[in-house]
């Protein structure tokens, strides 16, 4: 007697490569955590930056697989919140209070409360279909990974400069600040796919080559450059937004 056709759908195992790339994340957050009860705060600050890198890249591979999903959406989102508001906060809380400031520990859970807040609104957000089908330019507030690179700032500050040391309390007003920005109607700049022409390609090459280098070799220098540009591009952001505001008054 012949077999009867399994009915059940077939799901490649490449597709399942974006899913794999948020866990991977995820480790590294939570490793990121383990390392800063340690001590080791530059290599959780590291891991961080690598759980942004793998964040940037699973919802673009899943969409070139084609293999988005509502679970894939919901794990990402949950890491999200671990990686970005959970573990920045934990981090900067132990590196700046070494576990034992009141305050900093009020901070640490706003900042953690603002990042849960900014991905229930981006998710809200995201299953719009109107919106959902329009090319995104910007973002309402920061995005969560941003915010994480944003709130590690003086930890990046006093590697690069270690006479730059922030007290306490600065630390625990700039991780309040982020956690503002994060749930703000801030527009800021969205990573989109941006076409090129075939001749441009080598100096975009060369320009990630460069960033790689540079983030190889000079990583708190780097860190802190990219963090003060995209500082530049808020500011003008905001700029924008109150001359835009003016006009409309007069």
């Amino acid at each position: 007697m012949n077999a009867r056709p399994d009915p059940r759908p077939r799901l490649s195992v490449v597709q399942l490569l974006p899913n794999a790339l948020t866990l991977a994340a995820l480790c590294a957050g939570l490793t990121a955590i383990r390392l800063a009860i340690a001590g080791e705060f530059d290599k959780a600050a590291a891991l961080i930056l690598l759980a942004a890198m793998l964040d940037g890249l699973d919802g673009r591979l899943a969409r070139r697989l084609r293999s988005e999903s509502a679970m894939g959406a919901e794990l990402d989102s949950l890491c999200d919140f671990v990686n970005f508001g959970v573990a920045p906060a934990l981090v900067l809380y132990l590196w700046a209070f070494d576990g034992t400031g009141g305050a900093g520990w009020i901070a640490a859970l706003l900042y953690a409360v603002a990042c849960v807040l900014r991905l229930a609104r981006f998710n809200i957000g995201s299953r719009d279909p109107l919106a959902s089908a329009l090319p995104k330019t910007s973002f309402a507030g920061v995005p969560s990974p941003a915010g994480a690179m944003l709130a590690l700032l003086p930890i990046f500050l006093a590697k690069l400069i270690p006479a730059a040391v922030l007290p306490g309390p600065a630390c625990a007003l700039w991780m309040m600040a982020v956690g503002a920005l994060m749930i703000s109607r801030l527009p800021t700049p969205a990573l989109r796919p941006v076409s090129i022409r075939p001749e441009q390609a080598r100096l975009l090459l060369l320009a990630v080559v460069a960033l790689g280098a540079a983030l190889l070799t000079y990583p708190w220098l780097t860190l802190v450059l990219l963090d003060l540009g995209y500082l530049l591009l808020l500011a003008r952001e905001w700029t924008r937004r109150r001359r835009r505001s003016a006009r409309k008054v007069e």
